[in-house]
């Protein structure tokens, strides 16, 4: 999931929780019927105006966080390669360290 308060390129894992305007998750929660399902959070850090989220967050990414994001969404593909082989709570003690 895009996440908009985790700073760009950070890479946290989390099991269940709250909406919070989320529509990418109120999408999920309405397929799969529940809101208690493992997010692999992905920062894209916030826009200069908060009212701007939906677009910050649909909008091209800048050439200047590129790479960072590249090699997050990386980092995430791992995490969640150690959530199936391992289990979350083994994965988020790994990666939520980082």
């Amino acid at each position: 999931q895009d996440e908009l308060d985790l700073e760009p390129g950070t890479v946290r894992i989390k099991k269940g929780g709250g909406l919070g305007g989320h529509n990418g998750l109120r999408s999920i929660t309405s397929h799969v019927g529940t809101q208690e399902f493992i997010r692999v959070r992905l920062g894209v850090g916030k826009p200069s105006n908060k009212e701007q989220g939906a677009n910050h967050v649909l909008s091209k990414v800048p050439a200047a966080e590129r790479q960072t994001l590249d090699v997050a969404v990386n980092v995430a593909a791992d995490a969640i390669v150690k959530i199936i082989i391992d289990g979350v709570d083994a994965a988020m003690n790994m990666y939520n360290s980082l």
